[in-house]
């Protein structure tokens, strides 16, 4: 077996565009999965599509993109709703940033370009939160232009094929796939391809346990000849996860449980959270919460009983969250807030309204399944 790390030509005499090319248009065609955007590859479908997409499982995406299209059908729906009901539908999907460059990038169509999403690339690279691959992905599916799609499936699927001996997010990397896919690619048939190849790494050329022997395109797989699929692609080291533990509280009051909106800037930014932060070394979760809502309300607090314990994993972190119901004492102080840019007493069956990080709302599914709407 070849050593990952070789090196030695690997650009040179590649297969022409008709034999590999067309042989992955034609598996497309005969085997695509019936998504709801290739429905009629409308511009605005493509691009949600694609934007839910990112760092985000295909089977995750589809009820979040159907409900998002019931509700937000058109560029114009988007510009003009509220963050708030953004946030709330988008919910669960992470990478909250991508919602706030959504409706940006709406509202810039809307403005300049009358709620037509641009056919070409470069246009679409302008707006906000829309990069190369976003934009090459909108021009060639929605629009037909003949642009590669590097996605982390084609990035696996063309470093295979070439049996590329580098770590594939490299620069040189990076350029040296686009340009063999664009030479694979039949003209004018950047649709079928580009989703081909996507789809190829997707139900095929899977990271683990591919399915070499389904491959429409085995033929001309250097690595699949050299013994070195499994080495392929050459991926950077991962950062290591960096555990954090959270104490949070649930904050009762006649009835309701206070709640605060994050600043719209930074990790997280506009949702909302029950009150507290990050544990300091040496601390107990119950000393990190009363701290902690001492520096972000300016209270004390009486804990009144621990809700229970939540793992979560968030970009490079791995979140242990303990949840603690308690109670103003005195009773009667003014919360003041500190690092939050709003808060409310809510009900706790009124919570579904606002948008919270994903551990908020598994406690908050908690809260609600074993104490029906009474806090």
């Amino acid at each position: 077996m070849s050593d990952a790390h070789d090196t030695g030509p690997v650009v040179n005499a590649i297969a022409p565009a008709p034999p590999i090319g067309f042989a992955l248009v034609g598996w497309f065609v005969q085997n695509q999965r019936p998504l709801p955007w290739r429905r009629h590859y409308d511009p605005y479908a493509v691009w949600i599509s694609e934007v839910m997409l990112q760092q985000t499982q295909m089977s995750k995406v589809l009820p979040y993109y159907e409900r998002w299209m019931a509700r937000f059908p058109t560029v114009q729906a988007v510009a003009k709703a509220s963050l708030e009901e953004l946030l709330r539908a988008w919910e669960g999907l992470g990478y909250y940033g991508r919602v706030r460059q959504l409706q940006k990038a709406a509202q810039e169509i809307v403005t300049l370009y009358g709620g037509n999403i641009p056919w070409e690339e470069e246009a679409l690279r302008r707006l906000p939160g829309i990069g190369p691959y976003t934009a090459a992905a909108v021009a060639s599916l929605a629009f037909g232009r003949d642009v590669p799609v590097l996605d982390g499936n084609a990035q696996r699927v063309s470093a295979r094929l070439l049996d590329w001996p580098k770590p594939v997010k490299d620069a040189e990397s990076q350029r040296i796939l686009r340009q063999v896919l664009e030479e694979w690619m039949p003209s004018g048939r950047a649709r079928e391809f580009n989703q081909a190849v996507m789809e190829l790494g997707s139900l095929i050329c899977k990271p683990k346990k591919p399915r070499c022997t389904q491959c429409p395109v085995r033929a001309w797989c250097r690595a699949y000849a050299a013994d070195t699929v499994a080495h392929r692609p050459v991926a950077p080291r991962r950062p290591l996860m960096q555990a954090i533990t959270v104490a949070v509280g649930v904050l009762c009051d006649n009835g309701k449980v206070f709640i605060q909106k994050r600043p719209p800037q930074g990790l997280m930014a506009g949702l909302w959270e029950f009150p507290g932060g990050k544990a300091h070394e040496g601390e107990t979760p119950e000393e990190t919460l009363h701290r902690e809502l001492a520096e972000e309300l300016g209270v004390t607090v009486t804990i009144t009983g621990k809700i229970t314990e939540i793992r979560h994993a968030i970009t490079r972190y791995r979140l242990h969250l303990h949840a603690f119901r308690c109670v103003l004492n005195p009773p009667d102080q003014p919360l003041e807030l500190r690092s939050a840019v709003q808060g409310l007493w809510v009900p706790l069956d009124g919570l579904d309204q606002y948008a919270f990080p994903s551990a908020n709302r598994r406690l908050i599914r908690m809260l609600q399944t074993r104490q029906g709407t009474t806090p």
